[in-house]
């Protein structure tokens, strides 16, 4: 399995070969954080929810 973070990190290094890849690697992982946040509130309001 490919590593999908970073993919997405030499996919933003296209866009702009000015960005040092250190600082694309810490925005992805900040955006992929900040997703797997939200998506675990999601999954603890759904099994709040669904014991009430």
């Amino acid at each position: 399995m490919t590593d999908p973070m970073g993919t997405w990190t030499d996919r933003m290094q296209e866009l702009s070969e000015e960005l040092p890849a250190e600082t694309c690697h810490r925005f992805v992982r900040d955006v992929y954080e900040a997703a797997q946040d939200d998506l675990d509130e999601q999954r603890a309001e759904a099994d709040f929810a669904r014991e009430e």
